[in-house]
């Protein structure tokens, strides 16, 4: 069935809307700087130097500026939780915009590379073409010391050069550590490697500090090409007066004169030697706004989250899920969202995002998460809070509070599960270990249903082994038999599918 351009323009309108915006801005800072450099009287004399990459150069940065800004506010996570749990956005369209938090972060991050790589090339062919057109007429224009220098010197020898090397070492880095291969296989690698974007906007800052490229400043006094008359000073000479006074000999024959056009026309005189001042820095005008803001975030989580949790239970569920039970003062969570776990005992630095399956509610204040155990990180954890066994089993923390390592939680953030209450049909299909946000969706309903606007959830699970219904099959026997119960049997549509059909001979007893 066609989706009427109505419906489009309704749902997707304000996230094309701002790719324009954002595509439109890349676009004019990427062309105004280009002009700029390449017709600005201020850079006549650099540009003779370096020609077409100092204009490419400059014009790259411009919109890396904008970039390495822009790609900072995605990662306010509370920022974006309270602004989608606003009444200040009320617009459905605004918060399905802050959805797409993620997506305009990786989009930024990939233009950032694209135009690295040409500010890269184009800084290369600068620094060549400061060896090879090093001008004796303008010596401080010159980055390099003489004629014909090794343009690595340039490179290995100067605070642009060198902060640029290591910027594009970290960038690398960074890029490679965050394909999907990695991420899936080893996600120590890319939250290490990540957490460098400190180091590359201290380089970053360092980098423009240089001072290599230089504009002129006295315009009025020496316009770009003007004639220096051997010393003496003069400027919008008669062409008339000077050629009677410095070109004494009359006119060859078969040449006419001038004409009175030609005559009337002015040349312009040099008053003073150019002078030539770096650049203003302007990169921390970019990103200072968004870089203390995020730093300013950082610190709130890290306030919000030096209290650890306290654990309530902790139970070991077929197919390596755990399921651990906590409870933390003052802490409010909506369902679908999510919360980061950082265990010290298992790694210092590292920390781990999982939805919420159970939300703090006004009569218990209880939550919890299901985790899947996949990884070294969640390996270590497991062995941390349970013993090893092959049975179910659940320690309570009156028993064996002591080993207990200390667990700190920060969030809860926004995700786009959180919608699924705010409308009267909601479909929601999981597959496997991707049932967790639907599971606090569910638990909530089980609460309190009524405060919702939602009227029908039709909820299909997916799972390759059967035995992987039982981390919920207690919670959607009771949701049914709740509103069974309250002749409201068609409020919740399960439906259980297994795409494998090994063990469906136990499918009997499980339920049961």
């Amino acid at each position: 069935m066609a989706v009427s351009w109505r419906s489009w323009l309704a749902n997707e309108g304000v996230k094309h809307l701002c790719l324009f915006v954002w595509l439109s801005l890349n676009v004019l800072l990427f062309w105004k700087t280009f002009l700029l450099y390449n017709q600005g009287p201020e850079y006549h004399y650099l540009h003779q130097m370096l020609g077409l990459g100092l204009c490419l150069s400059r014009a790259s940065a411009s919109v890396l500026n904008l970039n390495c800004s822009l790609i900072l506010l995605p990662m306010c996570r509370t920022l974006l939780a309270y602004l989608r749990g606003s009444q200040k956005v009320p617009s459905r369209r605004t918060r399905r915009l802050l959805d797409k938090s993620r997506t305009f972060h990786i989009t930024c991050g990939v233009t950032i590379c694209i135009f690295s790589g040409v500010h890269v090339a184009a800084h290369l062919v600068n620094a060549l073409n400061f060896s090879v057109n090093y001008s004796e007429d303008f010596v401080e224009l010159n980055a390099a010391r003489y004629r014909d220098e090794d343009p690595r010197k340039l490179l290995f020898t100067t605070v642009p050069g060198l902060t640029g090397v290591c910027m594009v070492l970290v960038l690398f880095l960074m890029i490679t550590a965050s394909t999907y291969a990695i991420r899936v296989s080893n996600y120590d690698i890319f939250w290490y490697t990540h957490n460098l974007f400190f180091v590359f906007y201290m380089l970053l800052m360092l980098h423009v500090s240089g001072g290599l490229l230089k504009y002129q400043t006295n315009l009025d006094t020496h316009p770009p090409g003007c004639i220096n008359l051997n010393g003496t000073h003069y400027q919008n000479i008669h062409l008339q007066d000077y050629l009677s006074e410095h070109f004494r000999e009359s006119f060859p024959e078969g040449f006419a004169k001038p004409d009175e056009l030609t005559q009337k026309r002015f040349v312009k005189i040099c008053m003073e030697e150019p002078r030539f001042q770096a650049n203003f820095p302007q990169t921390w005008l970019w990103i200072s706004g968004p870089l203390c803001l995020y730093c300013a975030e950082r610190l709130y989580r890290c306030i919000r989250s030096n209290k650890p949790v306290t654990i309530i239970s902790v139970i070991r569920h077929p197919s390596d899920v755990m399921e651990i039970r906590m409870v933390k003062e003052n802490f409010k969570a909506r369902p679908g969202q999510y919360i980061i776990l950082h265990c010290p005992s298992v790694s210092a630095l590292e920390n781990h995002p999982f939805t919420l399956t159970m939300c703090p509610t006004k009569t218990k204040a209880t939550f919890g998460v299901h985790l899947k155990i996949v990884g070294d990180w969640t390996e270590r954890f497991r062995d941390l809070l349970l013993p090893p066994s092959s049975q179910d089993s659940e320690i309570l923390p009156f028993v064996q509070s002591r080993n207990y390592p200390k667990l700190y939680i920060d969030g809860p953030f926004g995700s786009p599960f959180e919608e699924s209450l705010n409308y009267e049909v909601s479909l929601c299909v999981a597959g496997g270990i991707g049932v967790t946000p639907f599971a606090s969706i569910l638990n909530t309903l089980l609460d309190d249903w009524e405060p919702y606007k939602l009227r029908r959830l039709y909820f299909i699970w997916v799972c390759r082994d059967i035995q992987s219904f039982r981390w919920f099959a207690d919670l959607l026997c009771v949701l049914h038999n709740k509103f069974w119960q309250e002749n409201r049997p068609d409020y919740v549509n399960i439906q259980l599918y297994l795409s494998q059909t090994d063990g469906i001979q136990v499918c009997g007893w499980m339920f049961s």
